[in-house]
């Protein structure tokens, strides 16, 4: 089956999928934020073979989630970081990890979080960056954000409180839909 791109869809959902929605690119964005940064631990932690590591790893590198640092001239030899793009996703991993906790690991979390600062294990809560608040998603809607193109991508009724003039409470018009 062939991969579909989704490089033309106005989603920041799909264009985050576009750089790493490949299962290896996870896994290896997980393992980097975990401290590996060899491309033979990459390949011995998860059973990659090594054309595909190559490909993946050169594909986070050409989107900047990546870099290659040369750590060593004779044999040359390079290390694979991540940038602030990269660091930026442990979020996203953290919340798959927090998911796949819940759902997929019926002994228990194969691994837990602790916070340095306190040293107790902790999880990922998502909170209002405006008011501090715990964000539940039923408690959220989707309002069109400044990139907003796509004209009724999302149903009407997710703008409840939009007023007759198209605008919603914060001022944003409803009648371009993220």
């Amino acid at each position: 089956m062939e991969r579909k791109s989704f490089a033309a869809m106005n989603c920041s959902v799909a264009q985050c999928l576009e750089v790493v929605g490949e299962w290896w690119s996870v896994l290896l964005i997980r393992d980097a934020l975990l401290g590996v940064t060899k491309f033979d631990d990459f390949w011995r932690r998860l059973g990659i073979s090594k054309n595909i590591l190559a490909s993946r790893l050169n594909h986070l590198i050409d989107r900047g989630v990546m870099y290659k640092s040369q750590y060593s001239t004779k044999p040359e030899r390079y290390e694979y970081l991540l940038t602030e793009k990269g660091r930026d996703l442990w979020t996203v991993i953290t919340a798959m990890r927090e998911w796949g906790d819940r759902y997929e690991a019926p002994n228990g979390p194969p691994v837990e979080v602790e916070h340095r600062s306190c040293g107790h294990i902790s999880t990922m809560i998502p909170v209002c960056s405006h008011c501090g608040e715990r964000l539940e998603w039923r408690e959220l809607k989707m309002v069109p954000g400044p990139g907003a193109t796509e004209v009724d991508l999302l149903p009407k009724d997710l703008f409840p409180n939009s007023h007759d003039d198209g605008t919603t409470k914060a001022g944003r018009s409803d009648r371009r839909v993220v």
